[in-house]
């Protein structure tokens, strides 16, 4: 029997860049309908992740130099601007946040399998761009389009992947924008078993995700957090752990990795080049502790080293990541459940980092 779809449903609505108070929950949001090659998803948990609170305040605009926290409760006193999205393009107001969706299809547009009704399904966070013929642009889910803080949403035909797993939604809704992100990058610098891989950020939820699926790989893997998320880490498979406040050349030698897996940034990235092995990769995905860093070019040419900026993914990538799970070759690292109505809390929570892994809000059924 087909599920009775309401006209209006709840849903957390950003209404411009700034503080906590552009969050609104609301509970007469229309319900989207699904075009030509599109499916609706009724949503059963979505995960909290740093590009939500990044894109909140406006954090990605070249006006902001600072830690993605330096604004992460009430925004920017300055005016961030039309680049303040993750995209650098102005954000089209009021937008559904969310990149992580777990739940289920509900209905289909044209042109799509109605034997899709009922898929468990999870939702890939980076998406080709609509409407362009550069291979390499993308967008967000819960950025340039509504995302996964609603009870149902919309997204295209080829974006939500079947899931068969006993893992619950919640479990299942920390792995879309997080993982994927961190096979992103160890895909695209080609971690392979043998190496040795740095892991900076490694209690957070790219990089606890990086630190499993360089395990997978069969790297060895050096994690970088604060001592109080040693055991966490380890735990996950880390071979060798650091206070993130030592110096990383001091803690792991010169010349002695093959790959830097980097969320941070910040102050303490110039010893990063320097740690490399001539021929090593840095790969980054992030830069929590701020964008602006300073940086000898001698050091990239003449240790040949190669540097990944990692958003755009293989289509591969997300699908790669659903088998890993499906067959319990990761695991979740799931911290912490909230309700849709609680995102402030939960975003308190996030930008206080006093947790391994992920956040995630449980959707009203």
């Amino acid at each position: 029997m087909a599920e009775t779809i309401p006209r209006t449903m709840r849903a957390v609505v950003l209404t411009g860049h700034g503080g906590f108070d552009q969050l609104e929950y609301r509970d007469d949001v229309p319900v989207p309908v699904p075009t030509k090659g599109q499916v609706l998803v009724k949503v059963a948990a979505a995960g909290v992740n740093n590009t939500d609170i990044n894109t909140r305040i406006g954090w990605y605009s070249k006006t902001v130099t600072g830690a993605t926290d330096s604004g992460g409760s009430s925004g920017y006193d300055n005016d961030v601007g039309d680049d303040g999205s993750w995209s650098g393009t102005p954000l089209s107001f009021p937008r559904i946040q969310g990149a992580d969706a777990c739940g289920r299809i509900v209905a289909v547009g044209d042109g799509v399998d109605h034997g899709r009704v009922g898929e468990r399904v999870l939702v890939r966070a980076l998406q080709p761009r609509p409407g362009t013929d550069n291979p390499v642009a993308c967008w967000t889910f819960g950025s340039e389009c509504d995302g996964g803080f609603a009870q149902y949403t919309v997204t295209g035909d080829a974006e939500a992947y079947k899931i068969e797993s006993d893992l619950d939604d919640a479990e299942l809704a920390s792995f879309p924008c997080a993982y994927s992100t961190a096979e992103n990058m160890l895909h695209r610098s080609g971690v392979a078993r043998g190496n040795r891989v740095f892991v900076t950020g490694a209690s957070g939820g790219v990089g606890s995700a990086a630190v499993q699926l360089a395990r997978r790989r069969g790297a060895r893997v050096i994690a970088s957090c604060s001592p109080t998320k040693f055991e966490q880490l380890s735990e996950l498979g880390a071979d060798e752990i650091i206070d993130r406040n030592r110096d990383s050349v001091e803690a792991i030698g010169r010349d002695s990795v093959d790959v830097v897996i980097d969320l941070v940034a910040g102050p303490a990235w110039p010893a990063l080049p320097n740690i490399l092995r001539p021929g090593g990769s840095y790969v980054t995905a992030g830069a929590i502790a701020g964008p602006i860093v300073e940086f000898d070019v001698r050091t990239l040419y003449l240790k040949d080293l190669t540097f990944f900026g990692c958003t755009y993914q293989d289509p591969q990538v997300f699908g790669n990541l659903v088998g890993y799970i499906e067959r319990g070759e990761i695991r979740p690292l799931l911290s912490k459940v909230y309700s849709l109505a609680d995102i402030v809390v939960a975003q308190q929570d996030f930008l206080d980092k006093k947790f391994t892994g992920k956040l995630v809000l449980e959707i009203p059924a």
